[in-house]
C-alpha cells in the first residue's frame, strides 16, 4: 500500500480513537445539572465526575506514553480504547441510588486513565505514519480536527440529554468501535523501545496532584479550619516537588522534568497552565449558569457554549496566521488581552438574566477568540522549544500541565463557586424575609436539581412565594457565575504578563534553525519535533 493512503487511513483511525477523548472533556459538563437531577448528586460529586476524568488524564499521560513506548504503541492504542469503552458503557449504566455517585466517579476516574493510555500512543503512531517533510501538515489536521472536536461535546450533550444523560457515555461506544476497524484495516507500527518503567515516579506524581485537588475541591465542605483540608494540600505539594526531585536522579525517568530549566519551554507551560485553569471548566461553570441562572434546557444550554466557540474558532485561525507570520509570542499576548477583556465584560454581564444571550454574545465572542489566538500557538512553541525532546514526550509534559490545572480550576473555582452561591442566596432570601437555614436549603436543592424548575423548592416556599424566591435564587447564581467569569479575567491577565515577559520571540523555522533541525534521539524514532505550524490549536 502506498505511504500516502496508509499515512493517511492511519490518521483517519487515530483522530476517530481520541475523538473520544476532545468529546468527552465538554459533553458531560452539558449534561450534570441533567444527571445531578435524576441520580441526586452532591455538588462535591459533581465535580469529582467532572474534574476526576482530567485528574486521571494528567496523571496517567506520562506512564501512557511511556508504556506506548515500552509495550507497544498500538497494543497500547488498542489497550487505551478498550478500557475508555467499557468504563464509557459502566457509567451510562449508572445504577440509581446511593451507588450512584461513587459509581460514576470511579469509572469516570478509570476512563480518563484510559484517555491518557490511549492519546500519547495515537499520537507517536500518526508521527510515525508520515516522512519528516510532511509530519507538519499531518499533525496540523491531527490537531485541528481534534480540536474542534471539543465543540461537538456541547451540541452533542445536549441534544442527547433530552434523550437520556445515559446516551452521552453510550455515544462513545459506536466510534470506538469505527475506529477499532480502521486500526485493523491501517496496521499502524507497533514499534517497542524495552526499558524500565518508573512505576515509583507514576506513584508519586498521581498522589501528588491527587491530593492537592482534593484538599481544594472539599474546602467548601471541610471548610478552611479544618487541619484535613491543608494536610491534603500541603502533602500533595510536597509530593510533587518530590516527585521533582526524584526524576532529577533517574536514568529513565517517567517524565523529563530537566526541561523546564528552558526559559521558552517553561514560559510556555506557565500560560498553558493558567489557561487551562479556565478553559475547560468554562464549560461546567456556564452550563450550570444557562440551566440554573437562565432556565434553559440542555440543548439550549449547549447553543449557548457554541457562540463561546464561534469566537474561538475564529481566533484560532487569526492566531495560527499570526503564529507563521511573526511567532507565537505576539499571538499569545494578543489572545490574552483580548480574552481579559472579554471575560471582564462578560463576568459583568452575566448578572443581567434578563436580557439573556443577548445580552452576553459578543463579550463570549471576544473571550472565546481570544482563548482560540492563544492556545494553538502556545502550545506549538512549547512543543518547538523543548531541546533534544521527542514530539511525542514534549506533548506529553504539555498535556499533564493542561489538565492538572483544568482538574485543579475546577476544584478551586467550583469551591469558589458553591461559598459565594450560599452567601449570595442568603443575601436574597433574606431580603424576602426568608431565615438562613431555609436559605441554605434552597440553595442546596436548586443546586442539587440543576435549577431548570421550581420543583427543588418545595418544602421550602409555597404559594405566590415561590416565583419570587425562584427568582431570587436566579440572581443569585448569576452573581455567583460573575465572580468566577471575573477571577478567569484575572487569570488571562497572568497569562498576557508571562507572554509579554517570560516567553522568547521568534517564528517557528528560526526556532528550529536555532535548536538544530535533528535533535538527540531519545530512544524512538519520534525525535524530530517537527514544527506543527498552526497544528496545536486543539
Amino acid at each position: 500500500m502506498p505511504q500516502k493512503k496508509s499515512g493517511s487511513l492511519v490518521l483517519v483511525a487515530m483522530i476517530f480513537a481520541v475523538s473520544m477523548t476532545f468529546i468527552d472533556q465538554t459533553i458531560v459538563s452539558i449534561s450534570i445539572p441533567d444527571i445531578q437531577k435524576h441520580l441526586g448528586l452532591s455538588e462535591t460529586g459533581v465535580q469529582w465526575i467532572v474534574s476526576g476524568y482530567l485528574l486521571a488524564m494528567a496523571a496517567v499521560f506520562a506512564l501512557g506514553g511511556k508504556l506506548a513506548d515500552v509495550v507497544g504503541r498500538r497494543t497500547m492504542l488498542v489497550v487505551g480504547i478498550l478500557i475508555f469503552t467499557v468504563c464509557s458503557a459502566l457509567c451510562g449504566a449508572t445504577p440509581e441510588g446511593d451507588l450512584a455517585e461513587p459509581w460514576l466517579i470511579v469509572f469516570r476516574l478509570i476512563q480518563g486513565a484510559g484517555a491518557a493510555i490511549m492519546f500519547p500512543a495515537a499520537l507517536a503512531i500518526t508521527i510515525s505514519a508520515f516522512p519528516i517533510e510532511k509530519r507538519g501538515r499531518a499533525l496540523a489536521i491531527f490537531f485541528g480536527i481534534t480540536g474542534a472536536l471539543t465543540s461537538v461535546g456541547p451540541i452533542a450533550g445536549g441534544y442527547l440529554t433530552e434523550w437520556t444523560w445515559r446516551s452521552i457515555f453510550w455515544i462513545n461506544i459506536p466510534i470506538a468501535i469505527i475506529s477499532l476497524v480502521l486500526i485493523y484495516l491501517s496496521k499502524p507500527d507497533n514499534k517497542k523501545t524495552p526499558q524500565p518503567i518508573d512505576m515509583k515516579g507514576a506513584v508519586l506524581i498521581a498522589l501528588g496532584m491527587g491530593l492537592s485537588v482534593l484538599g481544594f475541591q472539599q474546602s467548601a465542605i471541610w471548610g478552611w479550619s479544618n487541619p484535613l483540608t491543608w494536610i491534603c494540600i500541603v502533602l500533595g505539594i510536597v509530593i510533587l516537588v518530590a516527585f521533582v526531585a526524584f526524576e532529577n536522579r533517574q536514568k529513565f525517568p517517567l517524565m523529563r522534568v530537566a526541561i523546564f530549566k528552558e526559559r521558552a519551554f517553561l514560559a510556555d507551560n506557565i500560560v498553558l497552565f493558567f489557561l487551562s485553569i479556565a478553559f475547560v471548566p468554562l464549560f461546567f461553570f456556564a452550563s450550570m449558569y444557562s440551566q440554573i441562572a437562565l432556565g434553559w434546557d440542555a440543548s439550549d444550554a449547549g447553543v449557548f457554549l457554541l457562540v463561546f466557540f464561534g469566537g474561538f474558532v475564529v481566533g484560532a485561525q487569526w492566531g495560527g496566521k499570526i503564529l507563521d507570520s511573526k511567532g507565537a509570542k505576539p499571538a499569545t499576548a494578543i489572545g490574552a488581552a483580548l480574552a481579559a477583556i472579554g471575560f471582564f465584560l462578560w463576568a459583568g454581564q452575566v448578572t443581567d438574566i434578563g436580557a439573556g444571550l443577548g445580552g452576553q454574545w459578543i463579550y463570549m465572542i471576544m473571550a472565546g477568540g481570544g482563548v482560540g489566538m492563544m492556545l494553538g500557538p502556545v502550545s506549538t512553541d512549547a512543543i518547538n522549544r523543548a531541546p533534544n525532546t521527542s514530539y511525542g514526550e514534549a506533548t506529553g509534559i504539555t498535556q499533564t500541565v493542561r489538565n492538572y490545572a483544568a482538574a485543579f480550576g475546577l476544584a478551586v473555582l467550583g469551591t469558589i463557586l458553591t461559598t459565594k452561591n450560599q452567601s449570595n442566596v442568603e443575601d436574597k432570601l433574606g431580603a424576602l424575609g426568608l431565615p438562613t437555614a431555609d436559605s441554605d436549603k434552597i440553595a442546596h436543592a436548586m443546586t442539587s436539581a440543576g435549577g431548570g424548575d421550581q420543583t427543588a423548592l418545595a418544602g421550602h416556599a409555597s404559594g405566590p412565594q415561590i416565583d419570587k424566591v425562584f427568582h431570587a435564587v436566579q440572581e443569585a447564581f448569576a452573581s455567583s457565575t460573575s465572580t468566577v467569569f471575573y477571577i478567569m479575567g484575572g487569570l488571562m491577565v497572568v497569562c498576557y504578563i508571562v507572554a509579554h515577559f517570560g516567553m522568547v520571540g521568534g517564528k517557528m523555522k528560526e526556532i528550529i534553525a536555532d535548536d538544530g533541525a535533528t535533535p538527540e534521539p531519545v530512544a524512538d524514532d519520534t525525535a524530530e519535533p517537527q514544527a506543527a505550524g498552526s497544528a496545536g490549536s486543539s
